[in-house]
């Protein structure tokens, strides 16, 4: 960790909708000493139960999936533009298929046993406080039912997270 220092999360001073929208995130994760990450462009940060969370939308699908199930934390990585590859990559490619972190050559430390990649310029580690499965009943918004499958068979679980860490790279 000696690259990063802790702050806050209220002292993250970044644009949110340029970090998560644009600049896109690795949604890291471990089990059974494997660990494998997967892009995510949809979430958000906020207060809730007067605590600094995180929201991350994770499809059933995904490997990564079954490792955010089984774990209590886990870890949200920002990556600057010189990343941009690996995040395509991670966000196309399947840990089921490929070892990613082989492949990207990403460096993976620990803070409290959660992984994140030493490549990041910021990260939050995240403790899962809620979760709930997306639905078409609860859409109130029906234009929004365009992004997914006809059928409803492409919905993502909502997870709210407390960010119980926040590093920066020094």
């Amino acid at each position: 960790m000696s690259q990063f220092k802790e702050i806050s999360p209220l002292e993250i001073t970044e644009n949110p909708f340029q970090l998560i929208g644009k600049d896109w995130l690795l949604v890291t994760a471990e089990q059974n000493q494997q660990c494998n990450m997967m892009t995510a462009s949809w979430g958000g940060v906020g207060i809730m139960w007067n605590k600094p969370v995180a929201f991350t939308f994770i499809r059933p699908q995904r490997h990564t999936f079954g490792m955010l199930e089984n774990s209590e934390y886990y870890s949200l990585c920002v990556l600057d533009n010189r990343y941009r590859d690996i995040l395509t990559f991670c966000g196309t490619k399947s840990g089921r298929d490929v070892d990613k972190i082989k492949e990207t050559g990403l460096t993976v430390e620990h803070i409290d046993g959660v992984p994140y990649f030493a490549e990041a310029k910021l990260v939050l580690v995240v403790k899962k406080l809620y979760a709930q499965n997306m639905n078409t009943e609860s859409v109130k918004e029906k234009a929004v039912l365009k992004n997914y499958r006809a059928d409803g068979t492409d919905w993502h679980k909502m997870y709210i997270n407390e960010i119980v860490r926040v590093l920066v790279k020094e």
